[in-house]
C-alpha cells in the first residue's frame, strides 16, 4: 500500500482513509478538522482511550453506541456516573467492555469537570503551530511529540487516566491540533498555515 492513493471517487487521500467506506468518511469529514468545546473533546479524549490495544475502525464502528452508552459524552452527566452506572457500561455489548477504561472515563469527565478553564483550553493550550509543509509520507508521522507529552503529564496531572502521550497526540491529529494529512491529499487543512 503506498501511503496516498486515489480512490474511485478520483480523490487523493492519506491511504488508511481509504482503505474502508468507513475510514473514508471519518478521514474526508472528521479528521484532523479543528474541534473545540468540552462534550466534543471529551468525546474524543475518551474515545481514544478506549481504543488502545484496538483498532480505530472497531471504536468508529461502535462510536453511536459509545454516545448512547455515555449519554452523548456530557461530561456533567457522566462526572455523575455511580458503581451503578460502570456495571450498566460494563453489561453492553455496543461497547468496548474494559473495567479501567469505563471507569477512567467517569474519572476523566471529573477531571475534566474540576478544570478552571476547561478542557478545550487545556488541551489546544498544547497546540504546536502549523507545520510548514504536510508530511509527504507515513515515515514523517511522529507518534508522539513533546507537545503530546506535555499534554499528557497536564492530563495526569489534572486526574485524567488512560492519556499517555501517544494518545494525546493520536487526540492532537483526531481534532486538528495537527494536521497529519499527507501532502497531496485532498483534504485540506483548516487551521491557518495548514
Amino acid at each position: 500500500m503506498t501511503d496516498l492513493v486515489t480512490g474511485a471517487d478520483g480523490l487523493p487521500r492519506c491511504a488508511w482513509g481509504a482503505s474502508t467506506p468507513d475510514y473514508a468518511v471519518y478521514h474526508d469529514e472528521e479528521w484532523g478538522r479543528p474541534l473545540r468545546g468540552d462534550d466534543a473533546l471529551y468525546e474524543r479524549l475518551t474515545l481514544e482511550a478506549f481504543q488502545s490495544g484496538l483498532s480505530w475502525l472497531t471504536i468508529l464502528r461502535k462510536r453511536p453506541a459509545f454516545r448512547l452508552a455515555f449519554d452523548e459524552f456530557r461530561i456533567e452527566k457522566v462526572a455523575g456516573y455511580g458503581e451503578a452506572d460502570v456495571a450498566r457500561l460494563l453489561a453492553d455489548a455496543g461497547i468496548v467492555r474494559n473495567r479501567a477504561k469505563v471507569e477512567a472515563a467517569v474519572a476523566n469527565a471529573r477531571a475534566a469537570l474540576a478544570l478552571p478553564d476547561g478542557l478545550s483550553a487545556l488541551l489546544w493550550s498544547f497546540a504546536p503551530p502549523p507545520r510548514a509543509a504536510r508530511p509527504r509520507s507515513f515515515a514523517e508521522v511522529p507518534a508522539l511529540t513533546p507537545e503530546s507529552t506535555a499534554m499528557a503529564k497536564a492530563l495526569k496531572k489534572s486526574g485524567f487516566r488512560f492519556v499517555g502521550p501517544t494518545t494525546a497526540y493520536a487526540l492532537m491529529q483526531a481534532t486538528g491540533m495537527v494536521d497529519d494529512h499527507l501532502a497531496g491529499c485532498h483534504v485540506a487543512g483548516d487551521r491557518p498555515g495548514a
